[in-house]
């Protein structure tokens, strides 16, 4: 099942399919570790809700939901 990042829920594991958005916006993404095929454990969302803190390649990121939406994950 695909869905994008900003839909899965705390505590669960997910798998890095696409990634939606143009230029700079993508290239972002890719600098801060996010591509294709890596594995993103959602440790928890911030309490107004704006960003979600993952860890990934060995350091903690948190992403803004807007960010969050162009990234398509497999559960």
């Amino acid at each position: 099942m695909t869905t994008n990042l900003r839909e899965v829920k705390i505590g669960d594991t997910c798998k890095v399919v696409k990634l939606r958005g143009e230029g700079a916006v993508k290239r972002r993404i890719m600098d801060m570790g996010i591509t294709k095929g890596v594995e993103v454990y959602v440790r928890k969302v911030a309490p107004l809700g704006d960003t979600i803190e993952v860890p990934v390649r060995g350091y903690e990121l948190s992403l803004r939901k807007a960010d969050a939406e162009m990234i398509e994950v497999e559960i």
